[in-house]
């Protein structure tokens, strides 16, 4: 069968579709989730007193294209999600102003990392399923028989072996780790949301303070 190599801007109808992961249609309950509620959010509770604050601002969101790879090679159609990025972070006490930190720094850097994923063709760059080429204004994308080429300034190439909210809820903990440790805070966790009642949260303690 002859190759087929598809620009952004010619893709089939059926391309565009959002994806359909196994279980959607089920009820949440059904499939592990909770129920989407984006005005309460239980705290996690831990062996000591803690505080957890949590941020959810209405922009911390981007709008971008990707498609999950399947362990048998396979992998799904290009398709678009409108993501949600939620942070908690944790601390056993706040400051003498009672404050657990000044979150002004940390939600900007939030909204700088969505910037820079927002309307983009996110392309992971360690997959051993996926061949690049890259030129001068272009990448090429080839997963077996299927092939994309899409220009260079719309295609953001991430440290990842494939798209999904779980890495990228990882590599945005990476990103947002640093500047917040060695303070008093205990743990971070974010969440990215693909679809309403789809998410996933990664947390991790952050290092203590020398």
């Amino acid at each position: 069968m002859a190759e087929r190599c598809w620009d952004k801007d010619s893709l089939p109808e059926q391309g565009r579709r959002i994806r359909r992961r196994e279980g959607i249609g089920k009820p949440p309950a059904q499939r592990g989730l909770a129920p989407r509620d984006t005005e309460r959010h239980p705290a996690r509770v831990t062996g000591s007193p803690s505080f957890t604050l949590r941020l959810a601002k209405q922009d911390f969101k981007f709008a971008a294209a990707h498609f999950t790879l399947f362990p048998d090679g396979s992998g799904e159609l290009l398709h678009g999600h409108n993501f949600r990025v939620r942070v908690e972070v944790q601390g056993p006490e706040t400051g003498a102003a009672g404050l657990l930190l000044d979150v002004a720094s940390l939600k900007e850097r939030i909204r700088e990392l969505c910037r820079e994923l927002d309307e983009r063709t996110l392309i992971p760059e360690k997959s051993s399923l996926l061949h690049l080429r890259r030129d001068s204004d272009a990448v090429e994308v080839a997963l077996g028989e299927r092939c994309y080429r899409l220009p260079l300034q719309d295609v953001t190439l991430l440290p990842l072996p494939n798209v999904t909210i779980e890495g990228l809820a990882r590599m945005l903990w990476q990103q947002l780790a640093p500047a917040l440790a060695r303070t008093r805070l205990t743990g971070l966790g974010v969440e990215v949301e693909e679809s309403a009642g789809q998410s996933c949260t990664y947390c991790a303690p952050l290092p203590p303070p020398r």
